[in-house]
């Protein structure tokens, strides 16, 4: 299915810089090893075949999912083959023994990318899974940078949101935070990272839904009211790789909003989406009628959909990269942004958020409200609204 057309869109954002850019990619590249963790994600996938694809001198993938790195290496050996360099996959946990023990007992890497990341709005709503949220996207991160930091690494890249500019809910919280200790952490290792928009049909998203929907014939729901940007997997990869080879210390890559990126609502996906599969949306006024009808409706070629405004907690109507306090470079590159920050944080602060989620994580017992209450005194502007509906009571 063509993604590109279903987000309104005709070529690949970033065409241009990649092609302006491709001989010093594939030099450094080439000349590179390279650690890929959450390799085997929507993103981790497209950075790895971005990687890849350039013959790089040793290429380790990291990732929790077993399934998934086999599917990895099922695509990479279907689409580019093989390469002289020493490429691996390897399904470990970033948080355990076992990795630190891979990473101890190796010979260090250029580049270190950490693509692991919990991005659900949704895994907000209980305080266990909030815990871990915060674990995978500040904790681990802060450890593979110590990491890298021992191993001499060249350039430590970890993925970021747009959710992280102005954030409303934990997820974008967390990210933010996790922002703030890639700053202090930038005085001993060079640093850079990416905010982009929504990947279309990345794993887990609404859209990949959508497909699922279809596969086991199920109706279709979405938000009417909320409109997103989005990029493709292929322009994630690129993205991410762009800023961790010319991405200097410090910076903040993100999509211009100007050069070809729509904002699109999540029903008119649906449409486009049911179009391209050969059926036409039906309109229906609840979850059991959509349920219902999903037979009848199907044999005439058509699809039930349930088009609803948005109430649950932490959804923001917009999104944003940056915010209007933050230095932007609009001119390094064609369609990629950067914000520029200055080595700008906060020690006692930071050492106070380690010690309260570390005295949390010892006793084990928290409530999400002493977390969110963390998080505000972290976030002076935090605007995180508690509504008490998540997504999961919805279809």
């Amino acid at each position: 299915m063509d993604y590109l057309k279903l987000i309104n869109r005709n070529e690949l954002l970033f065409n241009k810089d990649i092609k302006v850019n491709e001989l010093e990619l594939i030099n450094e590249v080439s000349n590179s090893s390279f650690l890929v963790l959450g390799g085997a994600g929507t993103i981790g996938q497209a950075v790895t075949k971005e990687i890849f694809k350039r013959k790089p001198k040793k290429l380790h993938v990291v990732d929790i999912s077993e399934n998934n790195l086999v599917e990895l290496v099922r695509d990479i050996r279907s689409s580019y083959g093989y390469i002289e360099g020493d490429f691996k996959t390897l399904a470990l946990d970033i948080g355990s023994i076992e990795y630190d023990a891979f990473i101890e007992n190796g010979d260090g890497y250029d580049y270190v990318l950490n693509l692991s990341a919990l991005k659900h709005v949704r895994s907000e709503k209980d305080p266990y899974t909030l815990m871990r949220m915060i674990k995978v996207n500040i904790l681990n991160t802060i450890k593979t940078i110590d990491q890298s930091i021992k191993m001499k690494v060249k350039k430590y890249f970890c993925v970021s949101t747009d959710k992280a500019a102005n954030p409303v809910n934990m997820m974008g919280g967390s990210k933010r935070i996790m922002e703030m200790f890639l700053m202090e952490r930038s005085r001993y290792i060079n640093i850079s990272t990416a905010r982009f928009a929504n990947v279309a049909f990345s794993d887990g998203s609404l859209l990949h839904g959508f497909e699922q929907r279809i596969k086991k014939r199920q109706p279709i729901a979405a938000p009417s009211d909320i409109k997103r940007y989005f990029v493709v997997p292929q322009e994630s990869g690129e993205l991410c790789l762009m800023s961790c080879i010319f991405g200097e210390n410090r910076d903040i890559y993100f999509p211009k909003l100007d050069q070809g990126l729509h904002l699109i609502t999540f029903s008119e996906i649906a449409k486009k989406f049911l179009e391209e599969k050969g059926y036409s949306p039906s309109m229906v006024n609840s979850e059991d009628e959509a349920r219902a009808s999903i037979n009848d409706l199907e044999e005439k070629g058509k699809w039930p959909c349930l088009f609803t405004k948005s109430n649950t907690t932490g959804e923001k109507s917009f999104e944003e990269f940056f915010t209007d306090k933050e230095e932007l470079d609009l001119e390094k590159h064609y369609n990629l942004g950067i914000v520029k920050n200055a080595p700008e944080f906060n020690e006692e602060k930071l050492k106070h958020f380690l010690n309260v989620i570390n005295e949390l994580r010892e006793k084990k017992s928290w409530s999400k409200e002493e977390i969110v209450k963390l998080f505000h005194e972290m976030l002076p502007n935090f605007g995180h609204k508690e509504v008490g509906i998540y997504l999961d009571s919805k279809m």
